[in-house]
């Protein structure tokens, strides 16, 4: 038989548990926007160093269109290496051409929300960007956190959507918005930055272009996946996934090589 437990301590059980959570992320190493495949695999890679990292997502769900795959399919392809994270993480994969896999959707997508979520990073859903926090000190500007307000008020009528959002404070933050690459558009319309918006479909030049240009654009902000190539005019490379994984990688890296640095150099002050 089930433990006896009242309805009040189920909700105490929820509430506690999210305030406990909520004030170890109002102030977090790195705040990753977008919990597609690129945000994901950053936001795995940032943990397992030991950094605090928050994902966060507009939808109640996670993973993007990488549940999806190409029209509505539930496949979807990586070309090599990029397979060789998929073993990583433990997913099962076929070759379908030279140098192309295909795996179903719904397992990549969920091993790397649990790969995430078991080396630590914390997530919230239905949280939608709303912009940044900027600090300016001896004229130079750095994103040093995000706005953000619950995603369900977009869905209320206009005079009652006066709900004030808050800010949580960061080291850094990951735009993983995939396409809409929406904290670099925040700092465009601030003048603080220039898109040059998304290239026309070149499988062949997209993703290495992408992993290529991943990295920080502005100080304290750095871009993974199709923000990428929405910032920098690149080629999309349509249901395939392999440059998110490894543009995820390397902007967990890009970060964790700054922290180095930033640390080095604060013991030697």
């Amino acid at each position: 038989m089930f433990e006896k437990v009242s309805e009040k301590d189920v909700s105490k059980a929820i509430t506690a548990g999210f305030l406990k959570m909520f004030e170890g992320i109002i102030e977090s190493d790195v705040i990753i926007i977008g919990a597609g495949p690129a945000g994901l695999t950053a936001a795995r890679e940032l943990a397992k160093e030991g950094l605090n990292t928050l994902v966060i997502e507009r939808n109640n769900y996670l993973g993007g269109g990488f549940w999806l795959g190409g029209f509505f399919m539930n496949k979807v392809t990586f070309r090599a290496p990029s397979q060789e994270y998929l073993r990583e993480i433990g997913v099962k994969f076929e070759e379908a051409s030279p140098g192309l896999y295909v795996t179903d959707g719904a397992q990549a997508c969920s091993k790397l929300i649990a790969s995430a979520s078991d080396a630590g990073a914390k997530f919230l859903q239905l949280t939608k960007f709303d912009d940044v926090v900027i600090r300016e000190e001896n004229g130079n500007a750095r994103v040093a956190g995000v706005v953000v307000n619950w995603s369900p008020i977009e869905g209320l009528p206009r005079q009652i959507t006066c709900v004030d959002p808050i800010a949580l404070e960061s080291k850094f933050v990951i735009d993983a918005t995939g396409h809409d690459a929406f904290v670099v558009k925040s700092l465009e319309d601030r003048g603080y930055i220039k898109r040059k918006g998304l290239g026309a479909m070149w499988v062949e030049a997209s993703e290495d272009a992408i992993v290529e240009h991943t990295g920080e654009v502005f100080p304290g902000l750095i871009v993974s996946g199709m923000a990428v190539a929405e910032t920098f005019g690149l080629p999309r490379m349509g249901p395939t996934f392999g440059a998110m994984l490894l543009s995820g990688k390397k902007a967990a890296q890009v970060i964790i090589e700054k922290l180095k640095v930033q640390t080095v150099s604060g013991s030697k002050e």
